[in-house]
């Protein structure tokens, strides 16, 4: 008798009767099955949520490696966008005039508003308005003349080399009790304005 016939005359009831080579692989298919799952039960089964975990942070790991090696194939354009931002703030920076400069600006833009034929009624500089890294100063400004010679203040004023801006314009006839075609003929407004220069603090800030 083969081994294929007598594993059909096995009887799964009466195991003691089975041939030693049969009850031998029985036993061992036995323990393996229970060794298999005692160890899911007492191994694997508490491993699986920190393997679970790991398989999570290994994509993580792997988006945050692709960033990483994508601005560490562009660094040397920021680099040189990094240099362009610090040309242009300096640039910007030069352009703000110093605690002792301020004074002669005010003089550029009252001389800017002369030369341009305008009356100058008001030229009122207030306070200084501090910011995060640079004080405000607004000038309140009031000028007469024709509308071309206000143009002319207007491109005079951003011809300046220091940045001033001018902010709040309100236009309105120079003689208004005088009718609307007598203001016609004049061609003279009035142009309240205010203008505002600004001072880099860098010192102030440097010396606190």
């Amino acid at each position: 008798m083969n081994f294929l016939e007598q594993l059909r005359t096995l009887d799964a009831k009466d195991v003691g009767r089975w041939p030693l080579l049969f009850r031998a692989i029985a036993i061992a298919l036995v323990f393996l099955v229970v060794a298999i799952g005692g160890t899911y039960y007492f191994v694997w089964r508490d491993k699986i949520p920190q393997l679970e975990t790991a398989e999570l942070q290994e994509v993580d790991l792997k988006a945050t490696f692709e960033s990483k090696q994508k601005l560490a194939a562009n660094v040397d354009a920021y680099r040189d966008q990094l240099r362009e931002v610090e040309q242009t703030f300096g640039a910007m920076l030069r352009q703000l005039p110093g605690e002792t400069e301020v004074p002669s600006l005010l003089v550029d833009i009252s001389q800017t508003g002369l030369a341009a034929g305008l009356e100058e009624r008001l030229f009122q500089p207030a306070g200084e308005i501090t910011q995060d890294a640079y004080a405000e100063l607004p000038i309140s400004i009031q000028l007469v003349g024709t509308y071309h010679e206000l143009g002319n203040f207007v491109s005079g004023v951003a011809a300046l080399p220091r940045i001033v801006t001018l902010h709040d314009v309100v236009l309105k006839s120079a003689n208004p009790a005088r009718g609307a075609e007598a203001n016609r003929g004049s061609g003279e407004l009035v142009m309240d304005v205010t203008a505002k220069t600004y001072r880099y603090l860098e010192e102030e800030v440097g010396g606190e």
